[in-house]
Protein backbone atom coordinates (compact mmCIF):
# COMPACT_ATOMS: atom_id res chain seq x y z
CA UNK A 1 0.00 0.00 0.00
CA UNK A 2 1.30 3.34 -1.23
CA UNK A 3 2.26 6.19 1.90
CA UNK A 4 -0.35 8.45 1.28
CA UNK A 5 -2.77 5.20 1.02
CA UNK A 6 -2.28 5.43 5.41
CA UNK A 7 -4.32 7.73 7.51
CA UNK A 8 -3.39 11.24 7.98
CA UNK A 9 -1.17 11.97 11.04
CA UNK A 10 -2.62 14.12 14.09
CA UNK A 11 -0.45 17.40 12.90
CA UNK A 12 -1.56 17.17 9.57
CA UNK A 13 -5.72 17.74 10.13
CA UNK A 14 -7.48 20.09 8.99
CA UNK A 15 -8.94 21.86 12.30
CA UNK A 16 -12.20 22.51 10.88
CA UNK A 17 -13.77 18.80 10.93
CA UNK A 18 -12.32 17.79 13.79
CA UNK A 19 -13.60 21.00 16.07
CA UNK A 20 -17.03 19.86 14.18
CA UNK A 21 -16.99 16.39 15.60
CA UNK A 22 -15.48 17.45 19.33
CA UNK A 23 -18.92 19.96 19.35
CA UNK A 24 -20.84 17.12 18.16
CA UNK A 25 -20.27 15.17 20.58
CA UNK A 26 -21.64 17.35 23.29
CA UNK A 27 -24.74 17.38 21.27
CA UNK A 28 -24.71 13.61 21.19
CA UNK A 29 -24.65 13.64 25.00
CA UNK A 30 -27.24 16.18 25.26
CA UNK A 31 -29.78 14.08 22.86
CA UNK A 32 -29.17 10.92 25.13
CA UNK A 33 -29.34 12.43 27.97
CA UNK A 34 -32.71 12.73 28.97
CA UNK A 35 -34.31 9.21 27.68
CA UNK A 36 -32.61 7.69 30.89
CA UNK A 37 -34.97 9.50 33.52
CA UNK A 38 -37.74 7.94 34.80
CA UNK A 39 -41.70 9.31 34.22
CA UNK A 40 -45.27 8.02 34.39
CA UNK A 41 -46.07 10.33 31.64
CA UNK A 42 -43.74 11.31 28.40
CA UNK A 43 -43.79 13.43 25.28
CA UNK A 44 -41.07 13.65 22.62
CA UNK A 45 -38.42 11.56 25.29
CA UNK A 46 -39.05 13.95 28.12
CA UNK A 47 -41.11 13.99 30.77
CA UNK A 48 -44.00 15.95 30.17
CA UNK A 49 -45.65 18.49 32.08
CA UNK A 50 -42.18 18.10 35.11
CA UNK A 51 -42.04 22.00 35.75
CA UNK A 52 -41.04 25.11 34.37
CA UNK A 53 -37.40 24.54 34.81
CA UNK A 54 -37.65 21.21 33.09
CA UNK A 55 -39.40 22.78 30.89
CA UNK A 56 -37.48 25.26 29.69
CA UNK A 57 -34.33 23.06 29.30
CA UNK A 58 -36.65 20.94 27.17
CA UNK A 59 -37.23 24.02 24.89
CA UNK A 60 -33.47 24.36 24.81
CA UNK A 61 -32.74 20.87 23.67
CA UNK A 62 -35.68 20.94 21.77
CA UNK A 63 -34.96 23.77 19.76
CA UNK A 64 -31.13 23.31 19.42
CA UNK A 65 -30.03 19.91 19.77
CA UNK A 66 -32.33 16.76 20.02
CA UNK A 67 -33.08 16.07 16.03
CA UNK A 68 -30.00 17.95 15.00
CA UNK A 69 -27.22 16.20 16.30
CA UNK A 70 -27.17 13.01 14.45
CA UNK A 71 -27.79 14.44 11.11
CA UNK A 72 -24.68 16.24 11.84
CA UNK A 73 -23.12 13.09 12.58
CA UNK A 74 -24.01 11.48 9.41
CA UNK A 75 -22.71 14.98 7.57
CA UNK A 76 -19.73 14.11 9.16
CA UNK A 77 -19.52 10.28 8.55
CA UNK A 78 -19.99 10.76 4.90
CA UNK A 79 -17.71 14.14 4.77
CA UNK A 80 -14.84 11.80 6.73
CA UNK A 81 -15.33 8.95 4.10
CA UNK A 82 -14.60 11.24 1.27
CA UNK A 83 -11.47 12.16 3.43
CA UNK A 84 -10.42 8.16 3.26
CA UNK A 85 -11.39 8.15 -0.46
CA UNK A 86 -9.23 10.84 -1.26
CA UNK A 87 -6.08 9.66 0.42
CA UNK A 88 -5.91 6.43 -1.51
CA UNK A 89 -4.84 8.15 -4.65
CA UNK A 90 -4.93 6.26 -7.43
CA UNK A 91 -5.89 2.88 -6.05
CA UNK A 92 -8.68 1.11 -7.67
CA UNK A 93 -12.67 1.31 -6.71
CA UNK A 94 -12.28 -2.35 -6.09
CA UNK A 95 -9.43 -1.71 -3.46
CA UNK A 96 -10.90 1.38 -1.86
CA UNK A 97 -14.45 -0.40 -1.71
CA UNK A 98 -12.46 -3.04 0.01
CA UNK A 99 -10.63 -0.92 2.71
CA UNK A 100 -13.99 0.92 3.52
CA UNK A 101 -15.74 -2.45 4.10
CA UNK A 102 -13.18 -3.20 6.74
CA UNK A 103 -13.52 -0.19 8.46
CA UNK A 104 -17.88 -1.10 8.71
CA UNK A 105 -16.87 -4.40 10.31
CA UNK A 106 -15.37 -2.76 12.85
CA UNK A 107 -18.17 -0.08 13.24
CA UNK A 108 -21.00 -2.69 13.32
CA UNK A 109 -19.13 -5.78 15.26
CA UNK A 110 -18.26 -2.69 18.02
CA UNK A 111 -21.37 -0.89 18.29
CA UNK A 112 -23.20 -4.12 18.26
CA UNK A 113 -20.93 -4.99 21.38
CA UNK A 114 -21.27 -1.59 22.75
CA UNK A 115 -25.40 -1.85 22.11
CA UNK A 116 -25.33 -5.25 24.14
CA UNK A 117 -23.35 -4.28 27.09
CA UNK A 118 -23.99 -0.75 27.80
CA UNK A 119 -26.00 1.42 25.47
CA UNK A 120 -28.52 0.08 23.36
CA UNK A 121 -28.96 3.44 21.97
CA UNK A 122 -25.47 3.00 20.09
CA UNK A 123 -25.52 4.19 15.95
CA UNK A 124 -21.90 2.59 15.35
CA UNK A 125 -23.63 -0.44 14.52
CA UNK A 126 -25.82 1.40 11.50
CA UNK A 127 -23.15 3.33 10.23
CA UNK A 128 -21.39 0.54 9.47
CA UNK A 129 -23.77 -0.63 7.66
CA UNK A 130 -24.69 2.06 6.01
CA UNK A 131 -21.24 2.33 4.92
CA UNK A 132 -21.35 -1.34 3.66
CA UNK A 133 -23.46 0.19 1.05
CA UNK A 134 -22.23 3.69 0.79
CA UNK A 135 -18.67 1.91 -0.50
CA UNK A 136 -20.86 2.25 -3.81
CA UNK A 137 -21.89 5.68 -3.40
CA UNK A 138 -18.55 7.14 -2.96
CA UNK A 139 -17.72 7.60 -6.73
CA UNK A 140 -20.81 8.76 -7.68
CA UNK A 141 -20.81 11.84 -9.16
CA UNK A 142 -21.96 15.15 -6.92
CA UNK A 143 -25.24 15.73 -8.85
CA UNK A 144 -26.61 12.40 -7.87
CA UNK A 145 -25.19 12.46 -4.22
CA UNK A 146 -27.01 16.07 -3.83
CA UNK A 147 -30.07 14.30 -5.43
CA UNK A 148 -30.33 11.18 -3.28
CA UNK A 149 -29.53 13.75 0.14
CA UNK A 150 -32.86 16.09 -1.70
CA UNK A 151 -35.26 13.06 -1.65
CA UNK A 152 -34.32 11.51 1.59
CA UNK A 153 -35.12 15.45 3.27
CA UNK A 154 -37.92 15.09 0.92
CA UNK A 155 -38.91 11.54 2.09
CA UNK A 156 -38.55 13.00 5.93
CA UNK A 157 -40.96 15.54 5.85
CA UNK A 158 -43.52 13.37 4.62
CA UNK A 159 -46.32 12.90 7.43
CA UNK A 160 -45.64 10.74 10.06
CA UNK A 161 -46.34 8.99 13.41
CA UNK A 162 -42.96 7.96 13.91
CA UNK A 163 -40.82 10.92 14.64
CA UNK A 164 -39.29 10.47 18.29
CA UNK A 165 -39.93 14.24 18.78
CA UNK A 166 -43.28 13.53 19.21
CA UNK A 167 -43.62 10.27 20.63
CA UNK A 168 -46.14 9.65 23.42
CA UNK A 169 -44.11 6.55 24.56
CA UNK A 170 -41.24 6.51 27.33
CA UNK A 171 -37.71 4.74 26.73
CA UNK A 172 -37.31 1.02 26.64
CA UNK A 173 -36.24 -0.35 30.28
CA UNK A 174 -33.66 -2.39 28.76
CA UNK A 175 -31.66 1.02 27.13
CA UNK A 176 -29.17 0.33 30.05
CA UNK A 177 -27.88 -3.65 31.31
CA UNK A 178 -30.25 -4.48 34.08
CA UNK A 179 -30.29 -7.95 34.28
CA UNK A 180 -28.44 -10.81 32.48
CA UNK A 181 -32.07 -11.32 30.86
CA UNK A 182 -31.89 -7.80 29.35
CA UNK A 183 -29.06 -8.84 26.51
CA UNK A 184 -30.77 -11.06 24.20
CA UNK A 185 -33.72 -8.10 23.63
CA UNK A 186 -30.89 -5.55 23.78
CA UNK A 187 -29.45 -7.09 21.05
CA UNK A 188 -32.67 -7.68 19.52
CA UNK A 189 -32.56 -3.43 19.13
CA UNK A 190 -29.20 -3.21 18.24
CA UNK A 191 -30.22 -5.37 15.05
CA UNK A 192 -33.47 -3.39 14.64
CA UNK A 193 -31.27 0.02 14.54
CA UNK A 194 -29.20 -1.61 12.04
CA UNK A 195 -31.60 -2.66 9.61
CA UNK A 196 -33.73 0.86 10.01
CA UNK A 197 -31.09 3.35 11.21
CA UNK A 198 -28.98 3.48 7.91
CA UNK A 199 -32.19 5.10 6.21
CA UNK A 200 -32.14 8.02 8.06
CA UNK A 201 -28.75 9.06 8.03
CA UNK A 202 -28.33 8.36 4.23
CA UNK A 203 -29.15 12.05 3.35
CA UNK A 204 -26.73 13.70 5.82
CA UNK A 205 -24.08 11.23 4.38
CA UNK A 206 -24.50 11.56 0.61
CA UNK A 207 -24.21 15.62 1.54
CA UNK A 208 -21.12 14.63 3.23
CA UNK A 209 -19.31 12.95 0.52
CA UNK A 210 -20.40 15.96 -1.38
CA UNK A 211 -19.04 18.57 0.85
CA UNK A 212 -15.71 16.28 1.20
CA UNK A 213 -14.94 15.78 -2.15
CA UNK A 214 -14.76 19.92 -2.53
CA UNK A 215 -12.86 20.01 1.36
CA UNK A 216 -15.21 22.43 2.28
CA UNK A 217 -15.03 22.16 5.91
CA UNK A 218 -11.28 21.43 6.00
CA UNK A 219 -10.73 24.94 3.36
CA UNK A 220 -13.08 27.41 4.50
CA UNK A 221 -11.13 30.57 3.22
CA UNK A 222 -12.83 29.10 -0.33
CA UNK A 223 -15.93 29.16 0.45
CA UNK A 224 -16.40 31.45 2.91
CA UNK A 225 -20.25 33.02 1.47
CA UNK A 226 -21.93 28.97 1.55
CA UNK A 227 -20.43 28.49 4.57
CA UNK A 228 -22.27 31.18 6.17
CA UNK A 229 -25.31 30.69 4.04
CA UNK A 230 -25.52 27.38 5.13
CA UNK A 231 -25.17 28.15 8.90
CA UNK A 232 -27.33 31.28 8.62
CA UNK A 233 -30.65 29.42 6.85
CA UNK A 234 -29.58 25.88 8.29
CA UNK A 235 -29.55 27.16 12.34
CA UNK A 236 -32.55 29.41 11.34
CA UNK A 237 -34.86 26.60 10.00
CA UNK A 238 -33.85 24.40 12.89
CA UNK A 239 -34.70 26.80 15.43
CA UNK A 240 -38.31 28.33 13.90
CA UNK A 241 -39.06 24.10 12.65
CA UNK A 242 -38.19 23.03 16.32
CA UNK A 243 -41.01 25.52 17.94
CA UNK A 244 -44.48 23.32 17.53
CA UNK A 245 -42.63 20.71 19.66
CA UNK A 246 -40.68 22.70 22.00
CA UNK A 247 -43.52 25.11 22.46
CA UNK A 248 -45.38 22.00 24.37
CA UNK A 249 -42.32 21.40 26.05
CA UNK A 250 -42.75 24.87 27.65
CA UNK A 251 -46.08 24.67 28.35
CA UNK A 252 -47.39 27.02 25.57
CA UNK A 253 -49.75 24.69 24.44
CA UNK A 254 -50.98 20.68 25.18
CA UNK A 255 -50.62 18.08 23.45
CA UNK A 256 -52.60 17.74 20.46
CA UNK A 257 -54.27 15.27 18.41
CA UNK A 258 -52.47 12.25 16.33
CA UNK A 259 -53.17 14.10 13.54
CA UNK A 260 -50.94 17.49 13.87
CA UNK A 261 -48.13 15.10 15.97
CA UNK A 262 -47.99 13.28 12.48
CA UNK A 263 -47.02 16.68 10.68
CA UNK A 264 -45.02 18.94 12.94
CA UNK A 265 -42.98 15.38 14.32
CA UNK A 266 -41.51 15.06 10.57
CA UNK A 267 -41.05 18.92 10.40
CA UNK A 268 -38.88 18.99 13.68
CA UNK A 269 -37.40 16.05 11.98
CA UNK A 270 -36.35 17.77 8.54
CA UNK A 271 -35.76 20.92 9.81
CA UNK A 272 -33.27 19.61 12.30
CA UNK A 273 -31.15 18.04 9.20
CA UNK A 274 -30.30 21.46 8.34
CA UNK A 275 -29.83 22.47 11.30
CA UNK A 276 -26.88 19.59 11.53
CA UNK A 277 -25.18 21.00 8.79
CA UNK A 278 -25.70 24.45 9.56
CA UNK A 279 -23.27 23.65 13.00
CA UNK A 280 -21.40 22.08 10.90
CA UNK A 281 -20.65 24.87 8.41
CA UNK A 282 -20.64 27.57 11.67
CA UNK A 283 -18.04 25.57 13.17
CA UNK A 284 -15.72 25.29 9.71
CA UNK A 285 -16.37 29.02 10.25
CA UNK A 286 -14.86 29.67 13.78
CA UNK A 287 -12.22 26.64 12.96
CA UNK A 288 -11.35 29.71 10.17
CA UNK A 289 -11.02 32.45 12.42
CA UNK A 290 -9.14 30.77 15.08
CA UNK A 291 -6.61 28.51 13.08
CA UNK A 292 -3.93 31.06 13.70
CA UNK A 293 -4.18 31.04 17.03
CA UNK A 294 -6.54 28.58 18.96
CA UNK A 295 -6.42 28.73 22.35
CA UNK A 296 -6.25 25.49 24.56
CA UNK A 297 -10.14 24.98 24.78
CA UNK A 298 -9.93 24.59 20.97
CA UNK A 299 -7.07 22.71 20.63
CA UNK A 300 -8.86 20.01 23.74
CA UNK A 301 -12.20 19.92 21.69
CA UNK A 302 -10.45 19.49 18.47
CA UNK A 303 -8.18 16.49 20.11
CA UNK A 304 -11.52 15.40 21.04
CA UNK A 305 -13.11 15.12 17.67
CA UNK A 306 -9.71 13.16 16.47
CA UNK A 307 -10.65 10.83 19.10
CA UNK A 308 -14.22 10.98 18.61
CA UNK A 309 -15.21 7.20 18.74
CA UNK A 310 -12.81 6.68 22.23
CA UNK A 311 -15.30 9.57 23.27
CA UNK A 312 -18.44 8.52 21.81
CA UNK A 313 -17.89 5.11 23.86
CA UNK A 314 -16.83 6.61 27.10
CA UNK A 315 -20.07 8.75 27.78
CA UNK A 316 -22.10 5.25 28.01
CA UNK A 317 -19.48 4.27 30.66
CA UNK A 318 -20.98 7.19 32.72
CA UNK A 319 -24.78 6.12 31.07
CA UNK A 320 -23.96 2.83 32.65
CA UNK A 321 -22.25 3.81 35.90
CA UNK A 322 -25.25 6.41 36.41
CA UNK A 323 -28.17 5.11 35.62
CA UNK A 324 -27.85 1.14 36.29
CA UNK A 325 -29.83 0.01 39.03
CA UNK A 326 -27.27 -2.25 40.28
CA UNK A 327 -24.92 0.56 40.45
CA UNK A 328 -26.12 4.26 40.86
CA UNK A 329 -29.42 3.86 39.65
CA UNK A 330 -30.18 7.82 39.29
CA UNK A 331 -33.33 7.44 36.95
CA UNK A 332 -35.54 8.49 39.59
CA UNK A 333 -33.12 11.33 41.15
CA UNK A 334 -32.49 13.69 38.26
CA UNK A 335 -34.31 15.87 36.44
CA UNK A 336 -33.85 17.07 33.13
CA UNK A 337 -31.85 19.89 34.32
CA UNK A 338 -29.92 17.42 36.24
CA UNK A 339 -29.34 15.06 33.38
CA UNK A 340 -28.48 18.24 30.88
CA UNK A 341 -25.89 18.87 33.69
CA UNK A 342 -24.44 15.37 33.96
CA UNK A 343 -24.24 15.27 30.14
CA UNK A 344 -22.21 18.54 29.66
CA UNK A 345 -19.67 17.35 32.28
CA UNK A 346 -19.25 13.93 30.84
CA UNK A 347 -18.09 15.46 27.68
CA UNK A 348 -15.97 18.09 29.41
CA UNK A 349 -13.95 15.00 31.51
CA UNK A 350 -13.83 13.51 27.44
CA UNK A 351 -12.35 16.53 26.05
CA UNK A 352 -9.96 16.71 29.00
CA UNK A 353 -9.05 13.01 28.81
CA UNK A 354 -8.67 13.15 24.79
CA UNK A 355 -6.33 16.29 25.44
CA UNK A 356 -4.06 14.46 27.56
CA UNK A 357 -3.90 11.71 24.83
CA UNK A 358 -3.02 14.29 22.91
CA UNK A 359 -0.33 15.65 25.05
CA UNK A 360 1.21 11.94 25.44
CA UNK A 361 1.16 11.66 21.57
CA UNK A 362 -1.53 8.81 21.35
CA UNK A 363 -4.56 8.45 19.63
CA UNK A 364 -7.43 7.01 21.24
CA UNK A 365 -7.99 3.27 21.49
CA UNK A 366 -10.76 2.92 19.64
CA UNK A 367 -9.06 5.05 17.01
CA UNK A 368 -6.19 2.78 17.14
CA UNK A 369 -7.98 -0.48 16.43
CA UNK A 370 -10.37 1.13 13.53
CA UNK A 371 -7.06 2.09 11.58
CA UNK A 372 -5.22 -1.42 11.86
CA UNK A 373 -8.31 -2.97 10.65
CA UNK A 374 -8.84 -0.72 8.40
CA UNK A 375 -5.35 0.12 7.00
CA UNK A 376 -3.39 -3.39 7.98
CA UNK A 377 0.32 -3.18 9.52
CA UNK A 378 1.00 -0.72 12.73
CA UNK A 379 3.75 0.84 10.27
CA UNK A 380 1.10 2.59 8.22
CA UNK A 381 -0.37 4.10 11.41
CA UNK A 382 0.98 7.41 12.63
Amino acid sequence: MPSDAAPTSLTERALGPDLSRGFMLLFIALANSHYFLQSPEWFGGFPYASGRVDGAVAWLLTTFVDGRAFPMFGLLFGYGVAQIVRRQGDSSRRAVRRLLWRRAVVLILVGFLHATLLYAGDILTAYGVLLLFGAWMVHWRGGWLLAVAAAMLALITMPSGDSLATSLMGPDETALPRSWADLGSRSGVSLYVAALGPFGFLGPFAAGLWAGRRRILERPENHLRLLRTVATVGIGVAVVGAQPVAAIHLGLVSIPNSETLSLIGPWHDASGVAGGIGYAALLALIAHRVSDHPCWFITAVQAAGQRSMTCYLAQSVVWTIAFTPVLLDLSDDLSVIGVAMLAVTTWVLTVVLADRLRRAGSRGPFETLIRRVTYGPPSLIR
